[in-house]
């Protein structure tokens, strides 16, 4: 008796929402592309994505108030 294959798990771009499946061939998983990869990475940069809470002081050293 053999194993039954696992069904591939199938994921929407966080970008795009385009439905990937995760394998080696979506090499920027979970996006579909590096476009929205770096996409992404830009409304991070630009603080357009965020986690919420306090923000962190920090004194000369770089350690917190």
């Amino acid at each position: 008796m053999t194993d039954p294959t696992p069904e591939p798990i199938k994921l929407d771009c966080p970008t795009c929402s385009e439905t990937i499946v995760w394998s080696e061939d979506y090499p920027y998983r979970p996006f579909c592309s590096e476009r929205c990869k770096m996409i992404d990475l830009g409304e991070w940069a630009s603080e357009g994505h965020k986690i919420p809470g306090e923000p962190v002081i920090l004194d000369e050293n770089d350690q917190p108030l």
